[in-house]
């Protein structure tokens, strides 16, 4: 078996993550692809304006009914600083022979040295650098990282937040039953 973790804040959760999710899931021929949201990043500790609860909730109406998808609330279960030596630790052990592939986005590659344990990291999957056409994130990865090109999808979760805040529209930005979920919780207000 073949298990893609995309892990994240998502914060909210957006288009960006789903069309790099479906992206990897053809990709690397996936069985399965799990978005992972985390309890509190170690890295951006106080950065998270909705609650877990909320996140999680936002992350499952990403993930929809679409069948390749699906949300582990592992690190949120668990609680405390999200660490992925210990996600990708217990997931091992959930699955023990299958291929595991933690996708991250480019924008790790510069701070993976300062994550927990980084060598355990690549030994319990493969972790799959999700480039965006036209980033150069691929040409000087850490061993134990392999690089997928993906399509240019530039809206992050900041840029989300910051059109709330305005009270603009994050219709298109992030699925429908995610923009009526921020508006019915009146978050990033």
């Amino acid at each position: 078996m073949r298990i893609g973790l995309l892990g994240g804040s998502f914060d909210p959760p957006h288009v960006g993550h789903l069309l790099a999710a479906s992206d990897a899931y053809e990709a690397l021929q996936l069985d399965r692809l799990l978005f992972i949201p985390a309890a509190v990043q170690p890295l951006k500790v106080d950065r998270i304006p909705a609650r877990t609860e909320q996140r999680l909730a936002m992350t499952k109406l990403l993930a929809g009914s679409d069948p390749r998808f699906d949300v582990d609330a592992i690190e949120i279960d668990r609680g405390g600083l999200s660490y992925t030596v210990d996600t990708l630790t217990t997931l091992r052990l959930r699955w023990r022979s299958a291929e595991l592939f933690w996708l991250v986005g480019a924008d790790i590659v510069s701070s993976f040295a300062k994550w927990r344990d980084p060598e355990r990291i690549v030994e319990l999957a493969t972790v799959v650098v999700v480039q965006r056409a036209g980033d150069n994130a691929g040409e000087n990865l850490p061993a134990g990282m392999r690089c997928l090109a993906t399509r240019r999808i530039d809206v992050s979760s900041t840029e989300i937040r910051q059109r709330v805040r305005e009270g603009r529209s994050v219709r298109g930005f992030v699925p429908d039953a995610v923009a009526e979920f921020i508006a019915a919780e009146r978050l990033y207000r």
